[in-house]
């Protein structure tokens, strides 16, 4: 099998995976999954598409992620990961990733602040005197 390339975004953050058979390792940014994501929920959010597929330990992962915060990049890293296996076999893998919602670009960005208030939807506060 050769190298599967795939791409994940979520909001300003962008993940590119690459796919090979191995061992499960997984690494990102040229450091291991447990060194770049602390936290627990963060890690299980990347494992999920793998999880859901049961191809765990059969797929080494290289993923290079950029911009946003570490919330987006690990959903954007999902999205790679389950567009990857995608790739790799159709029908075993979409109908279980598509069941499970990780073929979903989660299209929500934040709002563009506007001249002359606060915020996106804020508004200075109102005085009539």
């Amino acid at each position: 099998m050769e190298q599967i390339h795939a791409l994940g975004r979520r909001k300003a953050a962008v993940a590119r995976v690459y796919l090979v058979e191995g061992t499960g390792k997984i690494v990102i940014n040229d450091r291991t999954l447990e060194d770049y994501f602390a936290e627990d929920a963060l890690r299980y959010i990347v494992n999920q598409p793998a999880a859901v597929t049961k191809t765990e330990g059969q797929f080494d992962i290289k993923v290079t992620v950029v911009g946003g915060g570490i919330k987006g990049q690990a959903e954007a890293i999902r999205l790679g990961i389950a567009r990857a296996l995608c790739e790799v076999d159709k029908e075993a893998y979409r109908s279980t990733l598509k069941a499970a919602g990780f073929l979903t670009r989660d299209a929500r960005e934040v709002e563009r602040k506007k001249p002359g208030q606060p915020g996106a939807r804020r508004r200075f506060q109102f005085s009539k005197r």
